[in-house]
């Protein structure tokens, strides 16, 4: 088998495992198996051509090997979302939360929206279990994409995050329970831990101040603009559940608020996990 082949078996192997690692969670709860019913079909749909996208961009960053155009980078894209749909459909049966007697429409709808966190786990199984010459050329990449590349990485990371926690009923509960000034403190608190993971605990792989960067430069550009990315990914995510319809305004900020802060830790700590 050539090299490449070998390899790419390999990073497809590691891919089956991120899936199931990743997507265990949400195969799991009840929230997600309702919702796979009852979604409307055409947010479904936006939010699986939406992860398509953003597994693109994974895949230039981690994907299953080193990629050199947005053919395959594409390809990469369609393989994880594959190894999603495979991974959901199995699990979901095996766990009998899929049965024989159900409507067609039913099973797709279940097995589709559990494909979108078990295909991104299946993009990040290379990041998460690959070898140390993986992650110098990931690195690499990194360094090379800007600020631009640190943006998306914001986007993917607070997805990660925000889906795990979107589909709960707990966060319209939080949200429901807590006050103006409980929502103040939550999104405070929000935007100074994205600012201190990123930037001042040092993780392995996270950012260093920008050279000649002041602290004003660095936490305008950086760190307000990837919780205005979490703010952002955390509506969509919402909207594409349907917690926004026939709320108010203010319960909808609440709502934002709150799930804005997982997608602002996931949004920080991007580059560990992506």
């Amino acid at each position: 088998m050539p090299v490449t082949s070998e390899r790419y078996a390999i990073g497809l192997a590691r891919a089956f495992g991120g899936a199931i690692i990743f997507g265990i969670p949400l195969l799991m709860t009840m929230e997600m198996w309702s919702l796979g019913f009852s979604m409307g079909r055409g947010r479904l749909l936006l939010l699986m051509v939406f992860t398509l996208a953003v597994l693109v961009g994974l895949s230039y960053f981690s994907g299953f090997e080193k990629t050199f155009s947005l053919k395959e980078d594409a390809m990469d894209a369609f393989a994880a979302f594959g190894v999603g749909v495979i991974t959901s459909a199995v699990l979901l049966v095996v766990l009998a939360v899929i049965t024989f007697d159900m409507t067609w429409s039913e099973i797709v709808g279940r097995v589709a929206l559990q494909s979108v966190p078990a295909s991104i786990g299946a993009m990040l199984g290379r990041k998460q279990l690959g070898d140390e010459q993986d992650m110098d050329a990931e690195e690499e990449r990194k360094r090379e994409a800007g600020y631009g590349g640190e943006l998306f990485l914001m986007v993917a990371g607070a997805l990660f995050l925000a889906f795990n926690m979107a589909p709960t009923e707990e966060m319209i509960l939080i949200a429901f329970q807590m006050t103006p000034w409980h929502v103040l403190a939550l999104g405070v608190l929000s935007i100074l831990l994205l600012h201190v993971f990123v930037y001042s605990i040092g993780f392995s792989g996270q950012e260093s101040r920008p050279e000649g960067g002041t602290f004003l430069t660095t936490f305008l550009h950086f760190t307000l603009a990837g919780y205005g990315v979490a703010l952002l990914v955390s509506f969509y995510v919402l909207w594409s559940f349907g917690r926004t319809d026939g709320v108010s305004v203010a319960e909808i900020a609440n709502m934002l608020v709150v799930l804005g802060f997982p997608a602002s830790l996931g949004a920080a700590t991007a580059r560990l996990v992506v």
